[in-house]
C-alpha cells in the first residue's frame, strides 16, 4: 500500500451515499429536546467527504458556505465536478487531514462533521482533526460524528482482524481489493466451517459473516479493511475530545432519544440514577449493544429555559416527505419493533399530507381537539423524523432553488447510465430526499417535455434498452422488452400518483 494513504483504502472508491446527519439543518430538535441552544450556522466543513454527495447537497440547498477535504483525489474530483454543476462556491479540497487541519485560510466554522472516518483513521489524523476542532470549531458550534462503538462490536471485532490479516498476507501480487474481500471472505467461511470454540462462543457470527458476503465490495473495503479500525467507547471519545473544549450534548439519530421504544422500565431507572451524562451513554450502550454512535458535540454548552425551549420548539417546521398513506404505524428500536399509536399519529399524518411545511405550534393549535399536546407531538416529529418520513424545513426555502435545481440536473443526467446517486437536493429541507433511478429518468422526461407515466416509462426504457440494460424482478434480470415496459409502466404510474407531489412540494422536481 502506498505511504500516501496512511493506512486507508484509497484502491477503491467509497460508495455514492448521501448521509442525512450531515444536513445541519436537522440538528434543532434533538438539541432542543436536549433544551440545549442550537447554532447558526454560517461556515460548515466536512472532513472526510467520500464521493462528496451529502456536501454538494448540502451546499447547494442549505444556507452555510461549505468547506471540506477528502485525500482520495479521484472522489475529490468527482465532488468538485458536482459543485461545479450546481454553481456552489463550495471549496472542496484533496488533502490529507495533516494538510488540510493546518491551512490558514479557513474560517470559524459553526458546524463541523465527520462520517465513519473517526473509526478507521490513525490515532496520528484523529490528533489532527482534534487540534482543528480546538482552533476553528466557532464558541457554540458543533460537531457531528459518527464513529463504531462498543460494546456492539465486542463479538465481531477478532473476525474482522482475521479479514484484514487474510487479505493483506495472502494477497497475490496485483490482486484488486475486491477480489481480496472475496477471498477473505471465502477463508472465513472456511474457518466457521470447522466449528471453532470462537464461533460457539459467538452463534450470531455465521449469519452476520453471510452478510458480508452479499454486500457492496466498496463499502466493505472501507467499512473493514483499512489498516487503522478501532471501535471505541464514548467516554474514550470524551478524551479525545476534551482538548478542544467539546462536551456531549446529544444524539443526532432522533430514535435513539425515544426511551420507551429502546429500554425497558428497569433499564430507564437505572439510567436516571446515574448523574454523569458519559457514564449514563455507556451504560445505556451495554443495555441495546451498541455498534454504531452518531452524536452531536458541542464547544459551550448553553442551556434554554423551560418557556425558551418551549418556545423555539413550536417554531420549528416540519414537512412529511413520504406519502401519508405509505407511513407505518409501526417503528424499530432496541426493544423490537414498536406499534405507533394510531389515534396520535394519524390526525398528524393527515395534516401533514399535502406535503407544505407546518410548524409545530400550528399543529398544537389545529389539532388540540384530538387532545394532542406540544410534548406529543414532539416526540411524532421525533420518531417521524428518525424513521426518515419528516424533515426539518430550513427558514429560507427559495434562496437555494437554483442551485438545487442545477446539481439535480447533473446527478439526473448521471442517472441515464448509472444509479449510483439515489438522492436530490431539496431547498425546502436543505438537504437530500431519497430518488432512486428511475424516478429520476421519470423527472428528466417530464423535463423533456414528456406528459404521461406511459411516456415517461418509454422514455426511460429507450435510454436502458439503447445500453443493453435491464430491470431486476426478484433478484433476477427481466429479458424481454415487453416485461420491461410493462414494470417501468407500473413504476411511473405509481411514482405520478405517490412521490411526484411530494418532490413538487419540496422543491426537487418542477
Amino acid at each position: 500500500m502506498n505511504d500516501w494513504t496512511a493506512g486507508y483504502r484509497a484502491d477503491i472508491t467509497y460508495t455514492h451515499g448521501y448521509y442525512p446527519e450531515l444536513n445541519p439543518a436537522r440538528m434543532a430538535l434533538p438539541l432542543l429536546k436536549a433544551g440545549i441552544v442550537p447554532p447558526s450556522v454560517t461556515n460548515a466543513c466536512e472532513l472526510g467527504f467520500g464521493q462528496g454527495v451529502s456536501i454538494n447537497v448540502h451546499a447547494a440547498a442549505g444556507a452555510a458556505r461549505w468547506y471540506g477535504t477528502d485525500f482520495n483525489p479521484a472522489q475529490a474530483g468527482y465532488a468538485r465536478s458536482l459543485a461545479a454543476a450546481a454553481g456552489s462556491p463550495a471549496a472542496l479540497h484533496d488533502e490529507a487531514f495533516e494538510q488540510f487541519c493546518q491551512r490558514d485560510d479557513l474560517p470559524e466554522f459553526d458546524f463541523i462533521a465527520l462520517h465513519g472516518i473517526w473509526s478507521w483513521i490513525s490515532d496520528t489524523n484523529r490528533q489532527h482533526i482534534v487540534d482543528l476542532l480546538a482552533r476553528r470549531l466557532r464558541v457554540g458550534g458543533v460537531l457531528y460524528i459518527s464513529y463504531n462503538t462498543q460494546p456492539g462490536w465486542a463479538a465481531f471485532a477478532p473476525l474482522r482482524h482475521l479479514l484484514h490479516a487474510h487479505a493483506e498476507t495472502l494477497a497475490a501480487p496485483g490482486r484488486n481489493i475486491e477480489d481480496r474481500i472475496g477471498d477473505a471472505i471465502g477463508f472465513a467461511e472456511r474457518l466457521m466451517d470447522t466449528n471453532p470454540a470462537y464461533a460457539r462462543a459467538n452463534p450470531q457470527i455465521a449469519e452476520r459473516l453471510k452478510k458480508l458476503r452479499e454486500q457492496n465490495r466498496q463499502y466493505l473495503a472501507h467499512e473493514y479493511f483499512n489498516a487503522s479500525w478501532q471501535p471505541m467507547h464514548v467516554d474514550t471519545l470524551a478524551d479525545w475530545l476534551a482538548p478542544a473544549r467539546l462536551t456531549f450534548a446529544c444524539s443526532a439519530h432522533p430514535l435513539d432519544t425515544v426511551d420507551s421504544i429502546n429500554l425497558t422500565d428497569d433499564q430507564q431507572q437505572l439510567l436516571r440514577d446515574i448523574p454523569d451524562p458519559l457514564l449514563r451513554e455507556s451504560t445505556r450502550d451495554f443495555m441495546v449493544n451498541q455498534q454504531f454512535r452518531r452524536d452531536y458535540w458541542i464547544k459551550g454548552r448553553r442551556e434554554l429555559d423551560a418557556l425558551t425551549r418551549l418556545e423555539a420548539l413550536r417554531d420549528l417546521s416540519v414537512v412529511l416527505v413520504t406519502p401519508a398513506d405509505d407511513v407505518p404505524l409501526k417503528v424499530n428500536g432496541a426493544l423490537g419493533e414498536a406499534t405507533l399509536t394510531e389515534s396520535v399519529y394519524a390526525p398528524v399524518l393527515r395534516q401533514l399530507g399535502d406535503h407544505r411545511p407546518r410548524r409545530l405550534g400550528e399543529l398544537e393549535t389545529s389539532l388540540a381537539d384530538h387532545g394532542l399536546n406540544l410534548p406529543q407531538l414532539v416526540e411524532v416529529a421525533t420518531i417521524l423524523s428518525g424513521a426518515g418520513h419528516l424533515h426539518l424545513v430550513q427558514p429560507d426555502t427559495r434562496a437555494t432553488t437554483d442551485s438545487c435545481g442545477k446539481l439535480n440536473r447533473a446527478l439526473m443526467k448521471q442517472a441515464r447510465g448509472a444509479g449510483s446517486v439515489a438522492h436530490l437536493a431539496s431547498p425546502v429541507t436543505g438537504g437530500g430526499l431519497s430518488v432512486g433511478r428511475f424516478a429520476q429518468l421519470f423527472l428528466l422526461a417530464r423535463e423533456a417535455g414528456y406528459q404521461t407515466p406511459k411516456d415517461w416509462a418509454h422514455y426511460a426504457w429507450d435510454l436502458l434498452n439503447a445500453q443493453g440494460q435491464r430491470l431486476v424482478r426478484d433478484g433476477a434480470p427481466i429479458e424481454s422488452a415487453q416485461d420491461n415496459l410493462a414494470e417501468l409502466e407500473a413504476q411511473a404510474l405509481t411514482f405520478d400518483e405517490k412521490a411526484l407531489p411530494a418532490l413538487l412540494a419540496l422543491g426537487v422536481a418542477v
